[in-house]
């Protein structure tokens, strides 16, 4: 048997599907500190909920969070009471939902097509970029794209064998989105089922599913009753809070900085997919003959529904493109022959790994370029990070292992590019991600560690950084300090103090990269 055969036969094995799901999910889970914004803010809402007992409002440094609904915390909080507050614990309820995330597209792959399919869309899945980073982060997305995929695959399930049973399954799953995320659950399903469904002529099945009362009433018992809890306990706070400003706004207008054209996600979704981009871009050259096959008018339809719906929102980030992946890693499978130019399957994980073996050069010419002291100070932290023989060993093996597969003949790109995914998972999460967030958010980690030793007030100024809180176990106001109290604030705001609080003598007692803690000293005694 040939290297390739030996290769061929091996990667559609579960042994293959097992590892890949614990090197992408479990691998460094709760070695790397948490990353702020997001999974610190979620995690110190998860804190403060344990701690307060209050399992129906969820806050952030004591202030009402209304950016998701509140299973996810429910979930944090489950694993946080059986494992402790930690990083691993945190983020388990990601990685468990992507592990099943996964295992339903293999199942459903399975059973709608046939084995070895299931197993290359489940690999494409896990490998995949992004799909590596929520997997195991401490936030909502790999939870909510588990229970989007259950329904819309029960959708699926039900245009083919309408069983009540499986109907009662879709509003299930979508009333629990509906408690992840909110809207989007419904409307997703919603919009899909109907331009399917009327694209086979098939209206009246349609009809009858959307208005199944049985369906509602599943939906409603799941979805209520936390909506009258969160509103016997603050009123409309919450629904103004998340359904208006965190949906409506969100859509309408830029949120957080994160705005975007309505090209975003052309640029976006091979980064998604990374390495899997040239595989991406074979699938739409046979789009008019999937048109023809129903299963596969199902994918492309949900993939585009997503696509549209949100290249036209003023609130763009790259992971809600993920709402629409999962029928592409099926499409990906079924079309997997149809990928045969090897320059176009393997230059853009190239492409990646060279900039990566390049980065602390892109560092210094950014260095070079920034005006602001905090940029200066993260820069060239990341410098001396990336600047260590471990990493370009690292990262040059990696260019010289893809280039080997480039060259080989004998095996199928596809196969191929399942190989290239377990390499960059090795390079992000054993290179990157650890130098990342030893230069960003380790030093937010050290300075809770500082501030947790010191028996006085501390507050943040001009910074955001909610895993401070989560590490302190308190928590932080964010306002001007005053004398008496520790301030974590970043190296660019200290001049602020001199004007803020003039006279008011302090000291640094924690600095690194960006990030320092000051000590105002109290006045001295009179007399």
């Amino acid at each position: 048997m040939s290297a390739a055969d030996a290769v061929a036969r091996s990667l559609t094995r579960g042994w293959v599907l097992a590892a890949a799901l614990a090197l992408a999910f479990f691998w460094q889970l709760g070695s790397l500190p948490l990353f702020d914004v997001d999974e610190g803010a979620f995690s110190e809402a998860t804190r403060e909920m344990l701690e307060s007992g209050n399992f129906v409002s969820p806050t952030q440094d004591g202030q009402p969070r209304h950016d998701k609904p509140v299973l996810i915390y429910w979930l944090q909080a489950a694993s946080v009471m059986a494992l402790g507050l930690d990083e691993l614990a945190l983020r388990l309820p990601s990685a468990i939902a992507a592990v099943l995330w996964a295992l339903v597209v293999w199942r459903f792959a399975r059973r709608r097509v046939d084995t070895e399919t299931a197993a290359v869309a489940a690999l494409v899945m896990v490998l995949g970029l992004q799909v590596g980073l929520i997997g195991k982060g401490a936030i909502a997305d790999a939870v909510l794209n588990l229970l989007l995929a259950l329904t819309f695959f029960e959708i699926h399930d039900y245009a083919a064998d309408p069983r009540r049973s499986t109907l009662l399954r879709v509003y299930l799953w979508m009333g629990l989105a509906f408690l992840t995320k909110g809207p989007v659950a419904v409307a997703l399903p919603f919009v899909v089922s109907l331009i399917w469904l009327g694209s086979l002529g098939r209206w009246r099945d349609w009809l009858g599913a959307v208005f199944a009362p049985a369906g509602w009433v599943v939906f409603l018992i799941v979805v209520v009753p936390w909506h009258v809890a969160v509103y016997l306990d603050q009123g409309t706070a919450f629904f103004e809070g998340f359904y208006l400003k965190h949906n409506v706004a969100r859509y309408s207008t830029t949120m957080e900085g994160h705005g975007g054209h309505v090209w975003y996600y052309v640029v976006a979704a091979p980064l998604v997919v990374m390495p899997f981009a040239g595989w991406l871009i074979t699938l739409f050259a046979g789009l008019r003959g999937d048109w023809a096959d129903p299963l596969r008018r199902f994918l492309w339809i949900w993939f585009a529904v997503v696509f549209a719906l949100f290249s036209f929102s003023s609130t763009q980030l790259p992971h809600y493109l993920l709402y629409g992946c999962t029928p592409l890693f099926v499409l990906m499978a079924m079309r997997r022959d149809d990928l045969r130019s090897r320059w176009l399957a393997y230059l853009p994980p190239l492409v990646l790994l060279v900039a990566l073996a390049l980065l602390p050069e892109l560092l210094g010419v950014a260095a070079r370029h920034a005006r602001r002291l905090h940029e200066q100070e993260i820069l060239a932290a990341g410098i001396a990070a990336t600047s260590d023989a471990a990493y370009r060993a690292g990262i040059a093996a990696a260019i010289a292992v893809v280039a080997g597969l480039a060259v080989w003949r004998g095996l199928a790109p596809w196969r191929g590019l399942l190989l290239v995914g377990f390499v960059q998972l090795l390079v992000v999460s054993g290179l990157v991600l650890p130098r990342y967030a030893s230069v960003v958010h380790a030093p937010v980690k050290e300075a809770a560690a500082v501030a947790r030793g010191l028996d006085v007030p501390v507050v943040a100024y001009r910074i955001d950084t909610p895993s401070f809180s989560v590490y302190r176990n308190a928590i932080t106001p964010a306002r001007l300090p005053r004398p008496g109290e520790v301030a974590l604030t970043r190296v660019d705001r200290l001049g602020d103090f001199d004007k803020k609080l003039p006279g008011v003598p302090r000291e640094e007692i924690y600095r690194r990269a960006a990030v320092v803690l000051v000590r105002f000293l109290p006045p001295a005694p009179k007399g």
